[in-house]
């Protein structure tokens, strides 16, 4: 039996320097949230997608179409992205072996990819395994289960990043021959996102 991997997907930031929830910002037929949603679902190597929301989260549940995705909420997102982290892994399947982190922000981070960094994760079951776009580290990050009780224990911001930073002997890179996804904090990068990305309508 393969092991069982989820997916989780973290959307719960207020888009402070954005004005406006960036979750929610038009990508294609979509939003950039619903791209994100639509990319892990089709993912034929998640077993589950688990999607935490917070900032203006009941319009986002009223905007995006999560499918059969589970979204749970996260009250305290003003406290930084790793409080989605214990929001998000204590409310994984039971089963889960490990976790695909995914940024809700990231819309080029597409299911080709997380097919191929989650299939390499279930070949080597190292500790942590991550996308690495011609050298660049990114999402998907992929942790296995003997590391969940460190990410929920994380505080603030950077999150999971502190455990890859503080532990590169247990982090394995999975080549990915693209460059690294844009992700969206400002109008110029959801501008650059949009002029440099042509969203396929699937």
């Amino acid at each position: 039996m393969r092991p069982f991997v989820a997916g989780l997907v973290l959307a719960a930031g207020a888009s402070t320097r954005l004005g406006q929830p960036k979750q929610l910002l038009p990508f294609g037929s979509t939003t950039i949230l619903g791209r994100v949603i639509s990319e892990a679902r089709a993912a034929t190597a998640l077993d589950e997608v688990v999607v935490v929301v917070g900032g203006a989260a009941a319009e986002v549940r009223r905007r995006v179409d999560f499918g059969d995705a589970r979204v749970v909420e996260n009250p305290e997102f003003s406290q930084g992205c790793a409080s989605s982290y214990r929001t998000g892994i204590t409310a994984l399947d039971a089963r889960a072996e490990a976790v695909a982190v995914l940024l809700g922000d990231q819309p080029g981070v597409d299911r080709a990819v997380i097919d191929v960094v989650v299939e390499e994760w279930r070949r080597a079951r190292d500790r942590i395994m991550l996308a690495s776009y011609r050298g660049h580290l990114g999402h998907p990050m992929v942790f296995a289960q003997t590391l969940f009780e460190q990410l929920v224990a994380l505080r603030g911001d950077k999150a999971a990043w502190k455990i890859v930073d503080a532990q590169p002997d247990w982090v394995r890179p999975v080549s990915v021959d693209r460059p690294s996804p844009f992700d969206v904090n400002t109008w110029q990068e959801y501008e650059a996102l949009l002029q440099d990305t042509a969203p396929p309508d699937r």
